[in-house]
């Protein structure tokens, strides 16, 4: 039989027991709420940010690249003057040139298809050999005419559209602007805070960042400027040889040499072609001479030279992280893109150097 000591120490272990419970539960509901809370405040705030993601990401983009700059002229005047002057000079270097290229583009682009008009095309050949083999009378001015009038009537009804993407637009750069300000100016208290949040160990989030710094540095030093500085160059051999829409080209070549094993051989190999089919031999010639010496030594030389300073990457990353990137997030994609897939493999190796260690530490706590 059970005394009744034994059933008052049974009756306190329960009580114990449920006490226990009860109080971990509502640790767990506690702990569990403020991470919902978390959850639709990220979501929300995602929401906030996706309709000018492309223009936080330059932002980010700028700030990343001028970050340097801002921690020397902060040892000369105060952080505000500084990000201030940053902003100024930003907007002379980055977002006026890029601007005038996408005018430039534009312009080309337009001109490329205005130039597709009936008497350059020779439509009134054409018809007249469609008629002779077939019998059937062809009218492909008119046409070609209805075809402009439908497309200028579409035109009319999207101007509302157009004056809504130019309204987003001037949005999305004034939103830059103060993002790339702030950033450059809290710069600081920002990678301060990420550390205070941040559940890894001091020195596990200086290799951390380290890792990603490199990555960063490899994609925009390595790719990007080697791309532009390919592109320019093969460009001018369009703009000298007389190729018409030089400009146009030449940001396409940009963006193909941004893709390894592709490069701007896309575009100046067909020009050389043209120049032969125009009659143009002696410019054929210099052309493909030029670009294949002077690009190419910019390709096989001066790449290497930038990547060594750098984390180097796999070329099939930066393949798969340009074409991904650019459906994922647009233009900006060029960029971040194989920066992502960068970061990735630094974080594994960061997991790799630390992860046994970390759980050591955890098991012991």
């Amino acid at each position: 039989m059970t005394s009744r000591g034994d059933t008052l120490i049974e009756g306190h272990v329960w009580t114990s027991f449920i006490r226990h419970f009860v109080e971990g539960t509502t640790v767990n509901l506690s702990k569990g709420y403020l991470l919902a809370l978390v959850l639709l405040f990220a979501y929300l705030s995602w929401q906030l940010v996706t309709p000018f993601l492309q223009f936080v990401l330059g932002a980010v983009l700028i700030a990343f690249i001028c970050y340097p700059v801002q921690t020397r002229l902060e040892g000369y005047v105060s952080p505000t003057v500084a990000a201030f002057t940053l902003v100024l000079l930003s907007v002379v270097v980055f977002i006026v040139p890029f601007v005038l290229v996408v005018l430039a583009v534009a312009d080309d682009a337009t001109a490329l298809v205005q130039e597709l008009d009936p008497e350059t095309l020779q439509v009134a050949e054409f018809e007249a050999w469609v008629e002779d083999e077939t019998g059937f009378e062809v009218d492909l001015t008119a046409t070609l005419v209805d075809s402009a009038e439908q497309i200028g009537t579409i035109v009319l009804e999207q101007t509302t559209a157009w004056f809504s993407v130019v309204t987003h637009t001037l949005i999305g750069l004034g939103l830059a602007l103060f993002l790339l300000y702030y950033l450059l100016k809290d710069g600081d208290e920002l990678m301060v805070w990420l550390r205070e949040i941040t559940p890894l160990p001091a020195d596990v989030q200086d290799d951390l960042y380290g890792e990603l710094d490199e990555v960063m540095w490899a994609v925009l030093a390595g790719h990007v400027l080697i791309a532009i500085i390919e592109g320019v160059i093969a460009g001018l051999g369009l703009f000298v040889t007389g190729i018409p829409n030089a400009a146009f080209w030449t940001f396409i070549m940009v963006i193909l040499s941004l893709v390894p094993l592709i490069g701007a051989f896309l575009v100046w190999g067909p020009a050389v072609g043209y120049l032969l089919l125009t009659g143009e031999p002696i410019l054929a010639l210099g052309l493909a001479i030029y670009s294949a010496i002077i690009v190419g030594i910019a390709d096989d030389y001066l790449r290497p030279i930038v990547v060594d300073r750098y984390a180097e990457i796999n070329p099939a990353v930066i393949i798969l992280g340009v074409l991904g990137g650019i459906y994922a997030f647009g233009i900006m994609g060029l960029f971040f893109g194989p920066v992502l897939l960068g970061a990735l493999l630094a974080t594994l190796d960061v997991v790799n150097d630390h992860y046994e260690r970390l759980g050591d530490e955890t098991g012991s706590s």
